[in-house]
């Protein structure tokens, strides 16, 4: 599984790299070896934002969420995307 990571009006680091990592991992038992998950994340007015485009060569999902924390944004996001993905697998 591919995975890329890019950030906009946020701080890259070394923390939320491995922790959007693991948050991919977790979509890994749902899809092939060839899927393709983009995670960005960014920060408007005080909401930190995350969205997450699964591509499995089948079918395309995609989700977005956002809170005032990075972290829980992350996982409101994994929280839709593996509700999208366990519907169709």
């Amino acid at each position: 599984m591919k995975c890329t990571i890019s950030f906009r009006n946020l701080e890259h680091t070394d923390a939320l790299d491995q922790k959007i990592n693991e948050k991919s991992k977790k979509l890994e038992k749902f899809l092939g070896p060839d899927a393709k998950v983009e995670w960005v994340c960014w920060v408007e007015n005080s909401d930190q934002f995350a969205e997450v485009k699964v591509n499995d060569g089948k079918n395309k999902f995609i989700a977005k969420a956002n809170s005032n924390s990075l972290y829980s944004s992350l996982d409101l996001v994994l929280g839709k995307i593996t509700s999208q993905i366990g519907h169709k697998h």
